[in-house]
């Protein structure tokens, strides 16, 4: 057992030991949305391929170890003293063949539990037929459960339908088709029943397998209240964000042919693209009630999982500190989920305190947006564009303590709405961007004069 596990046993003598539960995974989508979870109730270490990814995402209690379960060797030393370990990994948006990859990962893993005498495994898979008309996706998902179980460690697998919430690729993917076309052609695979479910009953489920009482093997199907469609998942956020769709069914998109048009729509996801729809094809309904009577989970409705997507996309937006995660002096311009951001940086010769000044003053008399205040905390304003626009634009002004002043970043967050909105967002990059540069240097100067 690691030093950090032995003091947080014996940290609190006369009360019960907590569980030490290794999280892999972390730096995911369900990993991440795990983490505060399993930090509430055990003793978590992570694993990271880059432990520096994991900095300001643990507790301060959580221990983070780096290990690649491609490489053996790593992995000893991450799951010493484990009593749970959660595996939620994945090499599908990897370059290579993500089936060898998972295989190669999944038995190392296998291996190491078992040698370091875990005494659970919680996996999360995805549902489908156990048959051979499985996609490769859906195959892999159900091949690794079956190579952890042959560990002879006790495996609760959890096998879910598509999960919504902001991050998430298949939420992201359908997302990105409502937004960008006004005509959707919709081939059949997008009228195969599904139950989609909200990433946090997912979360729910995944920690609460933690005082699940169990000596053997299990497999739980998991799905949100309501059941639908691809195609009605797509209809439902349409009617959440107020667009007008109109959905034209062809019977001949192949999923092939379907992954190379999704690819020129939406380029960002196209890696993925192939192998999700490829298991779109198949049904995903939970067949059985056996989660609901065994955990506290009382699963949300399509309209209420996609209400709290949107809903938690905006919060985390309204917390994000820009500087934490680019670093003080770094430019970026791009996408974040469903948000296009673009985030600038300058040195100035002056307090925090001024140089955010200085910076509010110069971007709310900007004409092209007109900002106001929206918010604000410790060396951090939040602005908000009162000007009509195709979306929602925001701007996140940050100032922190530098070598003779500060460092200033000012953050641009547009969430485009439709078509419209992307096509004003790229159209008027460059003019943007030289407004936009021009006046972070003008409020530099300013607060520096």
């Amino acid at each position: 057992m690691s030093d950090l596990a032995r003091a947080l046993r014996a940290e609190a003598p006369g009360k019960p030991a907590r569980p030490v539960v290794l999280l892999t995974g972390a730096t995911g989508y369900v990993g991440g949305q795990l983490l505060p979870a399993l930090e509430a109730v055990a003793d978590v270490r992570c694993l990271a391929r880059r432990p520096d990814a994991m900095r300001g995402r643990a507790g301060a209690g959580t221990e983070v170890v780096a290990g690649d379960l491609l490489d053996p060797a790593t992995l000893p030393r991450a799951l010493d003293g484990v009593d749970v370990a959660y595996y939620l990994v994945h090499s599908m948006g990897e370059r290579g063949s993500f089936v060898e990859k998972d295989r190669e990962a999944a038995r190392n893993f296998a291996a190491a539990a078992r040698d370091a005498g875990v005494r659970r495994i919680v996996y999360l898979g995805g549902l489908g037929p156990d048959d051979a008309s499985l996609s490769p996706h859906l195959a892999s998902r159900h091949e690794t459960g079956g190579i952890l179980r042959s560990s002879g460690v006790p495996v609760v697998e959890f096998r879910a339908s598509i999960v919504l919430g902001a991050g998430s690729k298949s939420f992201e993917m359908m997302r990105a088709l409502v937004e960008r076309l006004p005509i959707l052609v919709t081939p059949r695979w997008v009228a195969t029943p599904a139950q989609p479910i909200a990433v946090h009953d997912v979360v729910r489920y995944l920690a609460g397998a933690l005082a699940l009482e169990l000596d053997e093997s299990v497999v739980f199907e998991i799905g949100g209240r309501d059941r639908t469609s691809y195609g009605g998942l797509m209809r439902a956020y349409a009617r959440r964000r107020g667009l007008a769709r109109l959905m034209v069914p062809v019977p001949v998109l192949t999923p092939g042919l379907s992954s190379l048009w999704l690819g020129l729509v939406t380029p960002f996801y196209a890696r993925a693209g192939r192998a999700l729809i490829e298991s779109v094809r198949h049904a995903t309904i939970a067949r059985d009630d056996a989660p609901r009577r065994l955990f506290d989970v009382d699963p949300m409705g399509l309209d209420a999982s996609l209400d709290r997507a949107l809903a938690d996309e905006d919060a985390d937006f309204e917390t994000r500190r820009w500087s934490a995660r680019l670093g003080p002096d770094a430019a970026f311009e791009g996408r974040e989920n469903s948000r296009l951001v673009e985030s600038r940086a300058a040195r100035v010769a002056a307090p925090p305190e001024r140089a955010l000044a200085a910076a509010r003053a110069r971007f709310e008399g900007e004409p092209l947006a007109r900002f106001a205040l929206a918010s604000a905390a410790a060396g951090l304003v939040r602005l908000a564009a009162t000007r009509r626009l195709p979306g929602r634009l925001r701007l996140q002004l940050e100032a922190t303590p530098a070598d003779a002043g500060s460092a200033l970043r000012a953050t641009l967050e547009f969430d485009a709405k439709g078509l419209l909105g992307i096509a004003f967002w790229h159209l008027l990059a460059p003019a943007r961007r030289r407004a936009f540069v021009a006046a972070l240097d003008d409020a530099a100067r300013g607060a520096s004069a």
